[in-house]
């Protein structure tokens, strides 16, 4: 020690720590002396220690460190200012030693341990901690390197887990490229032209809403049959002005092409994309089609050709005569062979810009006018139009030499009725509808007069109505495509479980759809629900398989199951990301066989073409479509779609499904009926508290009969009490928390089917709170029932009570004080235990849910958080919002919130013992000044939008499952007599009660004077009670090979004494004590005589005093005390009556 180096850091002046330096260089002195002059050369061979060891980490306790991770693990176990978990150890004198019985607090994984006999009270302590670690490790409270498992102690969150939490936040948000999955059925490949094609026919068809327009028949041709559920197709493209039509697809068989129409119908399909996609080509005079000859197609494969109903039946065909036409106009031919006709009559043709056409070839074409750069699809000739027609105030003639400088030279010759063609538009998004005045031309086309002289012709037979189908095309096929990718990720769910048949591609599709696609169809409302239906479920599968989890423990680990990152890998596992639809569809990006996409994109060129670390909203090509379909992708939405998947299992198919879609996604969620029969077992512990409360009146205010009285019991056991054997609220409180999140998604989901995402999230969170089922619990007076031993927590419950009981006018004038959070805990807890002992029926959940929720359902009265609302009005406003640090004077927290309305400045003030209700204050009244300067919200509130919704009888979503049977009496009760009232028991695993003798006894209430005799005593119980020990309570396994002691017959080595401590312990009653009353006699042959008090706790404390024998020892005169209280608490129903030793 001499050769160590080591630095103290002191606190200048302060002359304890100085004094407690020197204490430890002195120590440091003597033990190098010690060591140095040593001369004894006695060797310790070993040590008598007990080490548990863990195989897999190497990790191992002894008893000699035991005491203190016990002691740590109680430290993390969840806790409030009420409550602070902490071990309790009591010894009793055995004949071989003395045993330690350790009692752990009420949220703990188990209540009590006892170790074997030990020479001294510290080896028995240590004993029995470290079956006690060896038990919580196999109950999984502790981690395999015996550890307290992660989750506890809310309040201790260090600056290394704020930083992981950011960086999984981040990471959530990171962007990263995958491809997009093509459809297999219309993938790209290579086919020659002399050859014969037989090609799958499918007709499209077309239905305008309103029915006032013309389309051009048109039908879809494919190598692969299509599968038939795409048949179904049924999809709504939105035109401008709220015009809809409906479009669909019918199989009609197979069709054969030849070389030659292979080729026209390639040509055709590369015209009219040209025509609608990259018109800029033709504005030359000269087109030229065909030019891939070898059909090199990079991505898809089908053709898009106009058809017609044949003359006789309804079988329809290609229309080759249009395709013809249109392929035989003049800007395809070649200039250099092409020659003008101009020997046409008069009245049969139009002089055109570019020659003299028929005006059979001009009407139903489309033109092409150089003056203002726009193309013009001919639906008529105005004979009655020309250039010396009046056109305001003036002719038309005039009007074009003034607006665009052109002389018309044949102004006699008829105008032109044209309708331009536009850009195409992404037709898959539901447009707003326009203002009033566009309403007016709804049911209008719009048309011009125009000059034929002022136009090229372009292509002829290429019509209105066949534009205005070609325009409906591309849209189409996008979301035919994505439908298409939807049913193959059917098909591979399919292949792993046969469940997947249920649900329906459109389901599959809209859960894979993005709100980005501007579509009406998108994941948010499917992820809501599948976000509650998935910490329900993996919440209910940790509650029932980690029987030694606490309260946080379970809520960590099923964070780690159900965060975005976890999603993340398992959505990547599945290859998900490749179905993923998160970019809207823009039109200049459609490519098909006649438009190959020429962007390529290979290892190359792939990190040119799509730079990382790029903001998305700054990226030129962020929407870049290449060879390989890539697009950006958050991390966040791919982990989205798992839960956006699973909510569509519900609502199309069930709860059985969403299993099913789960274990194929690599989330456990079934568990055995047995470890629901081992919860409800264990819910006999909690029979001991039945005379704190009225069952039966408790049952009638939840509208519920509990089978297992137990788990109500225990649904109203706050932490605080743990004079009983079994356990607290906290578990059922977590499975309560869970089950009604669900619930609660589940109505709004099914009674307001037009509210989005975030509007169900915030109503959701509005009623799903503590502080609104705190509310619940006051108003149903459910807090009378709360089992509790903290006069503080008493005195917070009666103060909110006081303060809910307010009117609003006495409200307003009295601080709201801070909510207890049991309020709301033991309504959630209580949901828990419906849901337990119906065996997991969620109908009975739905019930009581709708019973004490109603006055928030009603959402009347909703108290939006002052602080939030204040963000958005500034956010939508572009004020400036300040929140300084709170200043803390005089015991109250003084806040101050400042907002900038352009350049003036707001604020106010509030001061609070609570800095987060100062902060809500001071938030109001902000709030209430912006609102008196008139600035308001630009999108509705809840109230109104709640106002104008459309509600709906809200139901119970997806659930299918079959509960569980828990109709027959658990093990542990089978002994107990339920008629009408329960019968008190006693259950002893490794111990017996025995008797020996009776002595004196009185019986004394405490705090009164009157006592009570023998005969009273046997005519009937002062204190009814229920004493457990559980046979669970020992270490299974090897923690139950260290000390298992079983015990059968008459029990010969234990005292009446011991055994009386020990059943104080179990009852959790202040352990017996015992005082030498006499000591007479001579002093050769002196005699004693002794008295043991047992103070009896319960609803109303009793005092137990028993008086020994005159016996020659001390410890004889105690034993025959301690065999008197024995018999007495028989009598009182402490023991069972058979239980007897003479």
């Amino acid at each position: 020690m001499s050769k160590s180096k080591y630095i103290f850091l002191l606190e200048r002046g302060n002359q304890s720590q100085e004094k407690l330096l020197g204490d430890y260089i002195t120590g440091e002195s003597i033990m190098d002396k010690e060591v140095n002059l040593r001369t004894s050369n006695d060797m310790f061979d070993s040590l008598e220690e007990n080490i548990y060891r863990v195989n897999n980490t190497g990790a191992s306790i002894s008893t000699a460190c035991s005491v203190s991770l016990l002691h740590c693990y109680c430290d993390n176990l969840p806790r409030d200012r009420f409550f602070f978990p902490s071990p309790s150890f009591f010894y009793v004198d055995d004949v071989e030693g003395i045993v330690c019985r350790l009692i752990l607090p009420p949220n703990a994984a188990f209540r009590q341990v006892n170790s074997q006999p030990c020479p001294s009270k510290d080896e028995a302590k240590r004993d029995a901690c470290l079956k006690a670690c060896i038990r919580l490790h196999e109950l999984g409270a502790l981690t395999d390197f015996l550890l307290p498992g992660q989750g506890s102690r809310k309040t201790k969150v260090s600056t290394t887990d704020i930083l992981e939490s950011n960086k999984a936040e981040d990471e959530s948000f990171r962007e990263e490229l995958h491809e997009m999955l093509v459809p297999a059925v219309l993938r790209s490949s290579r086919y020659k032209l002399d050859c014969l094609l037989n090609l799958h026919f499918y007709y499209i068809e077309f239905i305008p809403k309103p029915a006032d327009r013309r389309y051009q028949m048109f039908g879809l041709f494919v190598i692969d049959a299509l599968p038939k559920e795409a048949e179904k197709l049924d999809v709504e493209l939105h035109l401008a002005r709220a015009r809809i039509v409906k479009a669909g697809i019918k199989y009609l068989g197979m069709i054969t092409f030849n070389k030659e129409e292979m080729m026209l119908a390639h040509n055709f399909q590369e015209m009219f994309l040209k025509v609608l996609l990259d018109r800029s080509e033709f504005t030359s005079s000269y087109v030229m089609l065909g030019n891939d000859t070898a059909f090199q197609m990079d991505s898809t494969f089908y053709l898009l050709l106009p058809i017609k109903q044949k003359f006789y039946g309804d079988k329809f065909m290609i229309d080759w005569p249009a395709v013809k036409r249109c392929l035989s106009s003049p800007v395809f031919q070649d200039p250099t062979s092409l020659s003008l006709h101009d020997s046409y009559l008069p009245n049969e043709s139009l002089k055109l810009l570019d020659g003299t056409y028929s005006k059979a070839d001009v009407i139903g074409s489309l033109v092409f006018t150089p003056h203002n750069n726009l193309f013009f699809f001919v639906d008529d000739i105005l004979d009655e139009i020309n250039g010396k027609s009046e056109f305001n105030g003036a002719t038309y003639a005039a009007h074009f030499e003034e607006r665009f400088d052109i002389e018309l030279s044949h102004p006699e010759q008829p105008f032109l009725r044209a309708k331009q063609l536009f850009n195409l538009r992404n037709l898959l998004h539901n447009r707003q509808q326009e203002s009033t005045e566009s309403e007016g031309r709804e049911l209008m086309e719009h048309f011009v007069e125009l000059p034929p002289e002022l136009c090229s012709l372009k292509i002829t037979g290429f019509s209105k109505d066949m534009g205005s189908s070609l325009s409906l095309l591309p849209s189409l096929m996008c979301h035919l495509e994505n439908l298409l990718v939807a049913l193959e990720l059917k098909d591979v769910m399919l292949s792993y479980f046969p469940e997947a048949s249920q649900i329906s591609a459109s389901g599959i599709l809209e859960a894979l759809t993005t709100e980005r696609c501007l579509e009406r169809i998108s994941l948010e409302r499917f992820e809501v629900l599948g976000d509650a239906f998935l910490k329900y479920v993996v919440g209910r599968h940790n509650f029932i398989s980690y029987e030694g989890l606490d309260e946080d423990q379970l809520t960590r680990r099923r964070s780690d199951i159900v965060n975005n990152s976890n999603l993340y890998e398992l959505s990547i596992r599945r290859n998900l990301q490749v179905y993923i639809r998160d970019q809207q569809f823009e039109p200049t990006q459609f490519y098909a066989l006649g438009r190959p996409c020429k962007v390529v994109c290979n290892p190359e060129t792939e990190a040119s073409l799509h730079p990382k670390n790029i903001d998305p909203d700054k990226r030129d090509n962020c929407n870049l479509r290449c060879t390989k379909s890539h697009h950006w992708l958050h991390r966040k939405t791919i982990a989205d779609v798992v839960e956006s998947l699973l909510g569509a299992f519900i609502v199309e198919s069930g709860f059985k499904a969403a299993f099913a879609f789960l274990n194929w996604m690599g989330i456990k969620v079934d568990f055995k009926d047995d470890a629901l029969y081992r919860v409800l077992d264990a819910s006999s512990a909690n029979l001991s508290l039945m005379d704190y409360i009225n069952i039966s009146e408790l049952e009638e205010l939840i509208g519920y009969k509990f089978k297992h009285k137990g788990l109500l019991l225990q649904a109203f056991v706050h932490p605080s009490f743990n004079k009983h054997s079994g356990g607290c609220y906290q578990r059922m409180e977590f499975l309560g928390d869970a089950v009604l999140e669900y619930l609660m998604v589940s109505y709004l989901y099914s009674a307001y089917p037009d509210l989005k995402p975030g509007q169900i999230t915030d109503l959701k969170s509005l009623a799903v709170n503590n502080t609104s089922f705190a509310y619940v619990a006051i108003k149903k007076s459910m807090h009378k029932y709360l089992i509790k031993d903290s006069k503080y927590l008493m005195a917070a419950v009666n103060k909110f009570e006081n303060y809910f009981n307010l009117s609003n006018s006495e409200k307003d004038l009295s601080e709201e004080p801070a909510c207890p959070k049991v309020l709301g805990d033991i309504v959630e807890s209580c949901v828990g235990a419906v849901l337990l002992d119906s065996g997991f029926n969620l109908n009975h959940a739905w019930k009581l849910m709708l019973m004490l929720l109603k006055p928030i359902l009603s959402f009347c009265d909703m108290h939006i958080n002052p602080l939030r609302e204040l963000r958005e009005l500034c956010q939508c406003n572009g004020f400036d919002l300040g929140l300084p640090k709170p200043i803390k004077a005089d015991g109250e927290f003084h806040v101050k919130v400042e907002v900038n309305v352009n350049g003036k400045m707001i604020s106010c003030t509030a001061a609070n013992r609570n800095s987060k209700h100062a902060r809500k204050l001071a938030a109001q009244d902000t709030l209430s000044k912006l609102k008196n300067y008139g600035y308001k919200h630009k999108s509705k509130s809840l109230e109104e939008i709640l106002r104008t919704a459309t509600k709906k009888e809200p139901e119970l979503i997806g659930y299918d499952e079959e509960p569980i049977k828990v109709d027959g009496v658990p093990l542990e009760m089978k002994n107990l007599q339920m008629n009408g009232e329960m019968e008190e028991n006693i259950f002893f695993g490794n111990n017996e009660a025995f008797f020996i003798g009776r002595s004196a006894t009185s019986i004394q209430r405490t705090g009164e004077d009157n006592k009570v005799d023998r005969n009273y005593a046997n005519n009937g119980r002062i204190n009814k009670s229920n004493v457990v020990t559980q046979n669970g309570c020992l270490p299974r396994g090897e923690a139950a090979k260290i000390n298992k002691k079983e015990y059968h017959g008459d029990m010969v080595h234990k005292t009446a004494r011991s055994f009386l401590y020990e059943l104080c312990a179990a009852n959790y009653w202040k352990p017996p004590e015992f005082e030498l009353c006499k000591d007479e006699g001579p002093s050769h042959l002196r005699k004693f005589t002794c008295k043991v008090l047992v103070q009896i706790m319960g609803p109303s404390a009793t005092l137990l005093e028993c008086y020994s024998d005159p016996k020659l020892q001390k410890r004889a005169a105690q034993e025959h005390a301690a065999q008197g209280a024995l018999w007495c608490l028989k009598q009182l129903g402490y023991l069972p009556k058979d239980e007897t030793r003479v």
